[in-house]
């Protein structure tokens, strides 16, 4: 049984998780670029290593902690290479109107995070283009 118009809604959707995407890759690319140019540096480690439940995958989340020159503790989430290990030291920037939401180990000597996040940007925006293409084609019947 064919459902009219399913076709339109799925590529909208994926239109929508891809664009979703790209924006949010690329606010985090903005963010990291800015916190680079005028944040402030502290010492930091990873201090856990997050692997998909059964090893089903070889996607890890890198998780840091450092503290602020207050000395306030903070742990945050970043894009990181598959040789950042728990308890590799690292150097952290970050804005200090917000430490927790800016943070980043991305700058000299670990440009994973940015090149990660560029990746990521190029890749989701590049399929949320081709099935808004793929929609538009379908749409107007041109094919």
């Amino acid at each position: 049984m064919e459902v009219p118009g399913a076709g339109y809604v799925v590529l909208a959707l994926l239109v929508a998780l891809f664009g979703a995407l790209s924006w949010r890759y690329a606010r985090r690319l903005v963010t990291v670029a800015r916190v680079l140019r005028r944040g402030v540096r502290a010492q930091g480690e990873c201090v856990r290593v997050e692997t998909e439940p059964y090893q089903r995958s070889d996607a890890r989340r890198h998780f840091f902690a450092f503290r602020t020159a207050d000395g306030t503790p903070v742990e945050f989430e970043d894009l990181a290479g598959r040789s950042t290990t728990e308890g590799t030291r690292v150097t952290v920037t970050y804005d200090p109107r917000d430490p927790r939401g800016t943070a980043t180990v991305a700058g000299r000597g670990s440009w994973s995070p940015v090149l990660q996040a560029l990746a990521l940007v190029a890749g989701c925006g590049m399929a949320a283009l081709g099935f808004a293409v793929l929609l538009y084609v379908e749409i107007s019947g041109s094919g």
